[in-house]
């Protein structure tokens, strides 16, 4: 018969550790929290082997008396909850679990020194036994170390990564809460050398570009929204700088770095129409929300949140990313590819033997248009789209103006009859004039049902029946107000099913069933139906790709100085549909550079 006894204290320790405390990245986060919360104006920090053989981190916080320290090390005993209130939390940490998890899991040495104290005291467990306490020396504030964790654990030890691994999660701890923390200074030693050291006091904008890359801030936008107690504020990449991989999104919670399904959804439905699907957007934003409306209480690591309102909090995400790539929508990511300017010519080369070719300098010249006989198709539609396009080249006939009176110049040529060349105050612009007009399409076609209140809806000739589960179909039947508001007109039909009585009429020629099954699907996720609204997004965008002057397609000048005047007063010109640039700019001295004059 088996029987019911009690763990012992250290075996309790050990299994509250393996929530806690899964790598040294874990123990490192819980200590550095430590040091925030003890309200330290600098952290030191100190790895060893990436922090499998020791992890050190000094501060100069309150620091604690000795019998704190002896009560610091007991579980659940914390001075971060004065009252039962948790879902007040308003400090990092809160569960007091940290510290009695690592010792029992590793040798922890904690010294201390209260602010105004003349002593410092210091206690040493060894895997959850006491085996040293006395004086110690030390500045005011307080100094842990953490040796051989795991070391008695083999279990535990042997599914560590190698240092190099440990080394690179441990900084990433470090780097989230510096950035989340501006005002504090912090310094990263690994193995005796000096990895990261950011100052106390610095802007918002200039701790994450130091910490994330120092070009961000000259590729990215400031992202300030409130929304009665929400604040969002942050820095977002620009869409054309971009990377391959989503490790450079940093979100923050009330001071908190978390990584959240929902506010991942949230950016990357911003990004969605001005993002290639394999490029990740860089970012930092931080969300402040009243400590009653956010639950941290959700995992041991606190790296998860739950939103009492997770629809508001997705929405202000999209929109206020929106809102503020809208504002530097001009700009490009303006970097040139070093591999594109070393393939320009270094050295010079003999003139080409003549040709019937004419100079792409003398008017007399005009390269007769390059049309396959598929492009024949295109024409009439072409010059129907290029209607409006014409109509503002009409209006814009006019003597050439000085290069310095527009921001992205005068037309001066067109290469290839695919890139428009303008010559602009600060140097040499080059429009792909696919990529731009197909941006500028797609804007008009928001524009347009923005206008109209309510998207346009294809009614059904025979109304479909979708069956679902009940919840999905509860969730549907709540939100089919909004829904009618997009197009998609939804009745309940029994427990189980929906009826679809029209669908948006950008998707008419979709499937009903499966656009239902997805917008439940998304509603079960983030309990709002913005998965639909960005179909209609990718749509819009397939339309204006098709839809835009094509490459190859000669335009005349005053058809390029109008696609110019249009890009700078359009929102996000700056990137097509598909996160590319739509112009980029050799500045003059980059210019002089290539002919060796500088």
């Amino acid at each position: 018969m088996r029987v019911i006894r009690r763990l012992p204290e250290t075996l309790i320790n050990r299994i509250a550790a393996g929530e806690v405390v899964e790598r040294p990245a874990s123990a490192l986060k819980e200590l550095v929290e430590n040091a925030i919360d003890a309200g330290a104006s600098h952290v030191h920090v100190r790895l060893s082997e990436g922090g499998l053989a020791m992890i050190e981190v000094s501060d100069d916080g309150c620091g604690m008396r000795p019998e704190e320290i002896e009560l610091a090390l007991e579980r659940h005993a914390t001075s971060k909850l004065p009252d039962e209130a948790i879902e007040m939390v308003e400090t990092l940490g809160f569960r007091g679990e940290a510290l009695p998890s690592i010792a029992s899991v590793a040798r922890v040495t904690i010294e201390s020194r209260p602010q105004g104290s003349a002593d410092g005291w210091k206690r040493v467990v060894d895997n959850g036994t006491l085996v040293a306490e006395g004086p110690a020396a030390l500045p005011p504030g307080t100094r842990v170390r953490v040796e051989q964790l795991f070391e008695r654990i083999p279990a535990r030890r042997k599914f560590l990564r190698s240092p190099r691994s440990e080394w690179a999660a441990a900084s990433d701890v470090v780097r989230r809460l510096a950035m989340a923390r501006p005002d504090l200074g912090f310094t990263l030693e690994h193995d005796g050398r000096r990895a990261l050291h950011v100052q106390a006091g610095e802007t918002l904008e200039a701790r994450v570009a130091q910490l994330v890359a120092r070009e961000l801030a000259g590729n990215s936008v400031e992202v300030d929204l409130f929304r009665g107690d929400y604040h969002l504020t942050g820095i977002a990449g620009l869409p054309t700088y971009n990377r391959g991989v989503a490790d450079h999104q940093y979100l923050f919670v009330n001071g908190r770095p978390v990584k959240d399904r929902l506010l991942i959804g949230a950016v990357r439905g911003a990004y969605a129409d001005m993002l290639a699907r394999d490029r990740h957007a860089v970012l930092a934003l931080f969300l402040q929300v009243p400590a009653s409306e956010v639950d941290v209480n959700v995992h041991p690591a606190k790296s998860e949140v739950r939103f009492r309102d997770p629809a508001l909090v997705r929405g202000m995400v999209v929109s206020g990313l929106r809102h503020a790539l809208s504002t530097g929508d001009q700009r490009s990511a303006q970097a040139p590819s070093a591999s594109a300017m070393a393939a320009w010519q270094a050295e010079p080369i003999a003139p080409p033997p003549p040709s019937s070719q004419g100079s792409m300098f003398a008017q007399q010249w005009r390269p007769e248009p390059r049309v396959s006989e598929a492009g024949q198709a295109w024409r009439g539609y072409e010059q129907s789209v290029m209607a409006p396009l014409q109509a503002r080249a009409e209006v814009a006939e006019e003597p050439v103006v000085a290069a310095a009176t527009h921001p992205l110049g005068v037309a001066r040529g067109q290469i290839s009859n695919t890139y428009i060349v303008a010559e602009a105050e600060d140097g040499l612009v080059i429009v792909d004039q696919h990529a731009a007009h197909e941006r500028l399409v797609l804007e008009r076609l928001r524009a347009a049902g923005a206008g109209q209140g309510t998207a346009p809806a294809q009614a059904l000739l025979i109304p479909e029946v979708v069956e679902l589960e009940e919840t999905a179909c509860d969730r549907l039947e709540e939100a089919a107000p909004k829904l009618a508001e997009f197009g998609l007109a939804l009745e309940r039909f029994g427990p189980n099913a929906m009826l679809v009585r029209s669908v948006p009429a950008a998707l008419a020629k979709g499937d009903p069933a499966k656009l239902v099954a997805d917008v439940a699907d998304d509603l079960a996720h983030h309990g709002d139906a913005l998965l639909l609204g960005e179909k209609l997004d990718l749509v819009l965008a397939t339309m204006a790709c098709h839809g835009s002057v094509r490459a190859g397609r000669q335009l005349s000048v005053t058809e390029m100085n109008a696609l110019l005047r249009e890009m700078e007063v359009t929102p996000r010109s700056g990137q097509c549909n598909h996160g590319r640039p739509t112009w980029v700019k050799l500045a003059h001295g980059d210019i002089e550079k290539l002919f060796g004059r500088k």
